[in-house]
């Protein structure tokens, strides 16, 4: 059970009910601090809707961070916005198989971004090595995006995890289709 309550429209201002457009509990949590709700918006739909990196390689990036942290609410989110994003049911298997150190038919390109990822999360940082392989296929502005990508939801799985966040039932059907070790 979530440590605030999940508001409904009618219990904020009518400035703020806009951020409550996606009915997730994510959103009916943080709009608690309404400005900060905005603020966290703001960059997810940055990271969602402008930014250039491409969004497959995001989405599993995303993926791997909330695999590697068994956050389910956030795994279990971004395999349905993964797949509007072209996220394939095969993709989601390669990152569970290169997790494990096995061997997947991912393109090299995303092998290393969710090598970054994998990093990012145990070690805090991307090693040089990954980085500067990364960074034979993505521009600087790529490179920017993909590791604030990186950082950004490695915040919301601790966001998630401290406050408790209830999954969606909906949501809760992606883990049968892939069960995350740990987590039930």
């Amino acid at each position: 059970m979530a440590r605030l309550p999940y508001l409904e429209a009618d219990q904020v201002a009518p400035e703020y009910r806009d951020m409550l457009k996606r009915n997730t509990n994510l959103h009916k949590l943080l709009v608690n601090s309404p400005d900060m709700a905005r603020a966290f918006s703001g960059l997810g739909g940055y990271i969602r809707h402008k930014s250039t990196l491409d969004p497959r390689l995001r989405e599993l990036a995303i993926l791997q961070v909330g695999w590697m942290e068994k956050s389910e609410y956030e795994f279990t989110h971004h395999v349905k916005i993964g797949k509007e994003f072209g996220v394939t049911d095969d993709d989601i298997k390669a990152m569970m198989a290169e997790t494990e150190g096995k061997s997947s038919n991912l393109e090299p390109l995303a092998k290393a971004i969710l090598r970054g990822a994998r990093e990012m999360v145990r070690e805090l940082a991307m090693s040089d090595a990954t980085f500067a392989e990364i960074k034979q296929d993505l521009s600087d502005e790529h490179m920017t995006d993909l590791v604030v990508t990186i950082a950004f939801y490695c915040a919301v799985v601790r966001v998630l995890a401290t406050m408790k966040m209830d999954n969606e039932p909906y949501y809760k059907e992606v883990l049968q289709q892939y069960p995350i070790p740990g987590v039930e």
